[in-house]
């Protein structure tokens, strides 16, 4: 096999485009804020350009294909999932159909795509109406590209889930593109979502393959993985990454030429253990453009470089089509997204303080609240990363259902629980134990709860002895306390795997609906005192 494909190699290098997104989360129209880059002008500051969308990121990747007949187009996870209205409405159906329309071939599965569980993500992949029935302005056919998931075994068959592997030729010469997700999915998505799935180390998994792959004459390997870093220079540089995958990549098979990468929302072009590590930023402001050169004798790889391009509305035109598939949407989408649900008094920002507070958070906590008194609720705690954007002053002061849905775009519903007071106290501190960041995930609390933590304690012992109190009164180890959180959390979701101890569990609305009704309730929303949550150093 391998020496008939030798046969029909060409004597030159061959020069491949490889064009790349990740997190694009259905962001069929420009996301607010585009994407903040340092100012050329002057570094140390930071500025918001337009960027995103369907219609100007379809014109930029026509683009840059047609620089080279030698390209693909694929994706590193997340294309749906915690989605805008217009996406979320119809089952990320449209985004489905847009990324399609774009001519994207393959695209590891990320955590998101298992929001609603394995068999949503199948039907997406083949197509087919949802168990309530077809929704959209035509039959949905299913995607066009291929999702992989190298890593998620079914645990009965122990077969992959979805292909393991994409291979496309230029010019004869085979590059395989393998697709994952990260290990850790099942505690970031709600377990019904991935019950009966195993989800295996990414190193060990795309090691297991290579000699698979080299078996067929295969030795140009890409790696979608939906695991990213964290670097603290620009969006086209590398300076100080940090994060899963700088030990990920350490412990890759030689034989993987170029990783990119997501999940962490964050744009970088860098080395990493000598090979070429890239990822987009999020919902389709940057477009990775990676230039391969394929040795015709032995099909490796002999140098890759790459440049993030930004989506910039202003330079990219709009793709008709992709109006034409939008415009078609937001028709069925008008009524529901337009519709008027309470009046603002000022912008809730979602931008925390030094103790890890922010004024939307208060608010989506105290809704909670208020949603699940009937249940006994005492207090609400919000996962900071159920909160998906700010809510904006409209400027006409009317607050519309889909400037609420971009802020809660999951539709969980609301659980009430019983904890004793020393389970509280250990949940509070998994806000800092093996979570992705130094800074932790610290939860949003409602009106009447309060604490503080300290800094410069260690993970596991930072909330003060005696500091938890409930309208004024001190929780004590043997308190028996009502708490509010989202289904995401109850079965244990960002490590906060505590909740699942909580007893007499009472399954309330939506979290949306629960987001609406205090809106309604409460006209001239406006920031509050920022001062339930104390910190030290």
């Amino acid at each position: 096999m391998l020496l008939a494909g030798c046969a029909t190699r060409p004597a030159a290098p061959v020069s491949v485009k490889l064009l790349a997104i990740n997190d694009f989360h259905g962001n069929l129209l420009p996301p607010a804020g585009g994407i903040r880059i340092q100012d050329p002008a002057d570094r140390s500051r930071t500025v918001s350009v337009p960027a995103g969308g369907a219609e100007h990121l379809a014109t930029a990747v026509q683009q840059l294909k047609a620089k080279n007949p030698h390209h693909v187009f694929v994706a590193a996870g997340d294309l749906i999932g915690a989605t805008p209205l217009l996406s979320a409405l119809f089952r990320d159906e449209p985004t489905i159909e847009s990324l399609s329309l774009m001519g994207l071939e393959a695209s590891a599965v990320g955590n998101h795509e298992f929001d609603k569980g394995a068999a949503e993500l199948l039907r997406l992949q083949r197509g087919g109406c949802a168990a309530d029935g077809c929704q959209g302005p035509q039959p949905f056919a299913g995607a066009r590209f291929q999702y992989l998931a190298a890593s998620t075994v079914d645990a009965k068959t122990g077969q992959t889930l979805l292909p393991a592997y994409h291979v496309k030729r230029f010019q004869g010469i085979p590059v395989a593109f393998i697709g994952l997700t990260l290990k850790d999915t099942p505690t970031i998505v709600v377990p019904a979502g991935v019950e009966g799935l195993v989800f295996r180390d990414e190193a060990e998994t795309v090691n297991e393959l290579v000699p698979q792959l080299r078996r067929q004459g295969i030795e140009a390997i890409v790696l979608l993985i939906h695991e990213g870093g964290v670097p603290s220079g620009d969006y086209n540089e590398c300076p100080g990454i940090s994060g899963p995958i700088v030990d990920i990549v350490g412990k890759l098979d030689r034989a993987v030429d170029v990783v990119i990468s997501g999940h962490t929302h964050r744009a970088y072009n860098c080395r990493i253990d000598g090979r070429l590590v890239t990822s987009g930023d999020r919902y389709g402001t940057v477009v990775t453009e990676i230039d391969l050169v394929l040795d015709p004798g032995t099909g490796d790889v002999i140098s890759a470089r790459a440049d993030n391009q930004i989506v910039r509305t202003a330079s990219f035109a709009k793709d008709p089509r992709q109006t034409a598939l939008i415009d078609a949407y937001e028709r069925l989408a008008r009524p529901l997204a337009q519709r008027v649900v309470g009046r603002l008094g000022s912008a809730l920002p979602r931008e925390t303080n030094a103790a890890g507070e922010s004024a939307l958070g208060q608010v989506i906590a105290d809704a909670q609240l208020a949603a699940t008194r009937d249940a006994g609720a005492q207090l609400a705690l919000m996962n900071p990363g159920g909160i998906r954007a700010p809510l904006a002053m409209p400027t006409d002061g009317l607050l519309r259902y889909e400037s609420l849905f971009s802020v809660q775009p999951f539709y969980n519903n609301l659980v009430t629980m019983t904890l004793t007071g020393a389970q509280l106290l250990q949940l509070l501190e998994q806000q800092w134990l093996n979570q992705p960041t130094l800074a932790g995930r610290v939860m949003q609390v409602s009106r009447g709860f309060g604490y503080t933590w300290d800094a410069g304690r260690p993970p596991g012992q930072r909330v003060l002895p005696g500091s938890m109190k409930l309208d004024g009164q001190a929780i004590t180890p043997e308190t028996r306390v009502r708490v509010t959180v989202n289904s995401f959390m109850a079965s244990g979701g960002d490590n906060f795997t505590v909740l699942r101890q909580g007893t007499d569990r009472r399954t309330g609305l939506m979290d949306i609906d629960a987001f609406e009704a205090y809106v309604k309730g409460n006209p001239g929303l406006a920031p509050g005192s920022l001062d339930r949550i104390a910190r030290l150093n």
